[in-house]
């Protein structure tokens, strides 16, 4: 018996029963390029993910950094390129959670393993499944939370626990001090240091403390297009030059930015429920 494409919405799941010329026309009809571009990029994230490992198994740490940001970067881009082109579908969302799971679970942890917390074997390597458990976790939380109807609308402004490629992208702060001018040693008196650091931001990836989410940044208004447009450019110019000072000022803004998205989160619930009160009483 035929299935239903991986590209469609999955009526069975809904309850409705298909004929057997219905499955067969759901499973030869052509995909829309509109639904294979998303995907595509996708795979080219995995992709990214994947090489990052294999150059830091080569000891090769700042191309391995470079490929962890590239699938960063191409994360962000593939689920607003479906949203665009009107390509979302139940196949691609799957995909995505299962590459971010290597490229922002796997791929860290690894990388930080190889670089230097191979020096205390048996705590390095919890700390590497520790950071890779909470990146599934995490994943999997998200994945749950889109199915979970009358959420408030001023919830999507917030992420429930550190994002998974954020929480990949701030891990790796030691390693891009290592790289950078400051050149931090990796030896093994530093590592402990290290492993706190690495629990730490696997802690904040598995709780449930709110974090800024940028999905709600659609429009910028007129008076502030210039400064953003400068403010992306000197990013960009940054990046290029001194990438791994960049890094570490961008993480350290992450993470210095969290209080007060928690304060925000804070906030919003408190005249929320205000709000609720005046409308019972």
């Amino acid at each position: 018996m035929n299935d239903p494409g991986p590209f469609d919405a999955g009526h069975e799941a809904e309850g409705e029963q298909l004929s057997p010329s219905e499955r067969r026309r759901l499973r030869f009809r052509a995909i829309p390029l509109r639904i294979v571009l998303p995907n595509l990029v996708t795979l080219l994230a995995l992709s990214m993910g994947l090489t990052a490992i294999r150059y830091a198994s080569e000891g090769h740490f700042d191309t391995a950094v470079t490929a962890v940001i590239a699938a960063a970067v191409l994360d962000g881009l593939d689920g607003r390129l479906a949203r665009a082109l009107k390509g979302t579908s139940r196949f691609g969302a799957e995909l995505d959670s299962l590459a971010d799971f290597v490229d922002f679970g796997v791929a860290p942890a690894l990388l930080l393993y190889f670089w230097s917390l191979h020096e205390i074997k048996g705590l390095g390597w919890f700390a590497a499944l520790v950071f890779a458990i909470a990146g599934a976790l995490r994943l999997a939380r998200f994945n749950v939370s889109i199915d979970q109807p009358g959420r408030p609308a001023w919830q999507a402004e917030f992420f429930v626990g550190m994002p998974a490629p954020a929480g990949a992208v701030a891990v790796l702060l030691p390693l891009y001090l290592h790289l950078s001018v400051a050149e931090l040693p990796g030896s093994r008196p530093f590592v402990p240091f290290f492993i706190l650091y690495v629990l730490a931001i696997a802690f904040l990836m598995a709780s449930r403390i709110p974090h800024f989410s940028g999905k709600r940044i659609g429009r910028i208004p007129r008076e502030y297009v210039l400064l953003v447009l400068f403010g992306v450019g000197v990013t960009a110019l940054l990046l290029a030059i001194y990438p791994m000072e960049a890094l570490v000022v961008l993480s350290l803004a992450y993470l210095a930015a969290i209080p007060f998205g928690v304060r925000r989160y804070n906030a919003l619930a408190r005249e929320e429920g205000k709000k609720a009160e005046a409308a019972q009483s």
